[in-house]
């Protein structure tokens, strides 16, 4: 890559020019070595008009896929730096492409894989970039690649199957809300019209009904704009602290939902030390990258507290124990796992649990919640028609 500099000589004259260089490190540690004080460098090709990081992401599945490519060739005795070369060009993902394609020139110029991966957080996260730390320092790479792959794919499925359960009931709900509103300002209103001509009483729930109806076909657009309104600044609060902090507790804590959530984070926590333990990575580091890869503020912040009382001389199951949101059990099994040196099997086993518990509860839900918004549609559609049809029909019965 060019890039462009300016620099201070050892004159103490300022100058600019253009350096041949793998990337901008190799550039400024090039410039320093010639007695230069580097002031400015950056790139000098041409820059691509359009942004593909803004347009593209990495998934999990091509990260789990990524994964067990790399595992493959390490035992098949490639080089790494063969490896993500070979990987760059066959990606079919432009990002990942262009990551994997600087994470190759930051290994040709003489940077670890974990650094190099380490340098693209929003494509591979704490808890990776450790796994693999931990493996080069043991000489495990492809196993690291292996065990790596097989987690994530199992958090990936695990995470599929929670929100695929959440999808059918919210495309009905959608449904239902998109009928109610057709009928509130298409179907009602030519039937009001029919009711207030005939001149007879009008029921009180069927005057509400019109009233409603008339209610959104006047400021329904203003309604709309609130909404959307609402909604902007909620998904802005959301993504605060004090927001963020707030809409986990709120998943957690929503009956029978909030269980399956909590499981579903207990299982990822249970899961992600679990790899990290049997790897030799230190605990306090386990629980610090595993607080980055839980998607829950809460129990991020239980994890790094947690991981703070273990620098001062907790046990793991003392440290966790002083948060009611990890069970009891879960803690009392740690213990014994701490106890009897079998941690990491402990945790294997609590993983598998609660991956059970969130499959036979997601099962459960979807079986429940079937019939239950099937039977709510029609009731809501059927007194709709109701409240309307029923004074119709007493008019064409007394005439």
């Amino acid at each position: 890559m060019l890039f462009k500099y300016k620099i201070v000589d050892k004159d103490g004259e300022n100058k600019e020019g253009q350096i041949e260089a793998v990337n901008v490190d190799i550039a400024i540690n090039s410039l320093q070595d010639r007695g230069f004080v580097v002031v400015a460098i950056n790139s000098a090709e041409k820059k691509e008009f359009i942004n593909i990081s803004l347009f593209e992401k990495v998934s999990n599945k091509e990260i789990v896929i990524l994964s067990r490519q790399i595992s493959t060739l390490f035992e098949a005795q490639v080089s790494i730096l063969r490896i993500f070369r070979l990987l760059s060009s066959e990606s079919d993902n432009p990002l990942l492409r262009k990551k994997l394609s600087i994470i190759a020139d930051d290994i040709q110029a003489g940077s670890s894989i974990a650094a190099s991966l380490a340098r693209h957080p929003k494509v591979f996260s704490d808890f990776y970039v450790s796994m693999v730390a931990a493996g080069e320092e043991s000489g495990q790479l492809s196993k690291t690649f292996m065990y790596l792959a097989d987690h994530l794919d199992r958090s990936y499925e695990l995470m599929s199957k929670a929100k695929n359960a959440l999808i059918y009931p919210l495309f009905v709900i959608g449904v239902f809300a998109i009928v109610m509103i057709l009928m509130f300002t298409v179907v009602i209103p030519k039937i009001s019209a029919i009711l207030v001509e005939s001149g007879q009483e009008i029921p009180f729930f069927t005057q509400m009904v019109l009233s409603v109806s008339n209610f959104l076909i006047d400021y329904g657009i203003f309604l709309l704009v609130a909404l959307v309104i609402g909604g902007f600044f909620l998904y802005r609060f959301t993504k605060s602290n004090v927001g963020s902090l707030s809409f986990s507790r709120f998943k957690i804590s929503i009956p029978y939902i909030g269980g399956l959530y909590q499981k579903l984070y207990l299982a990822r926590i249970a899961g992600n030390i679990n790899t990290m333990v049997v790897s030799g990575i230190p605990i306090v580091k386990t629980l610090e990258s595993t607080a980055s890869v839980v998607d829950n503020a809460v129990y991020k912040n239980i994890l790094l507290e947690s991981a703070q009382k273990i620098k001062d001389g907790k046990l793991i199951s003392e440290a966790l124990g002083d948060y009611p949101e990890i069970p009891s059990i879960m803690i009392q099994m740690m213990k014994i796992g701490e106890e009897t040196g079998e941690l990491g099997r402990i945790l294997a086993t609590l993983s598998k649990f609660y991956e059970r518990e969130v499959d036979n509860a997601v099962n459960t839900l979807v079986s429940l919640i079937e019939p239950i918004l099937i039977v709510a549609l029609a009731l809501g559609v059927g007194v709709l028609l109701s409240a309307v049809l029923i004074p119709i029909y007493n008019i064409s019965g007394g005439m």
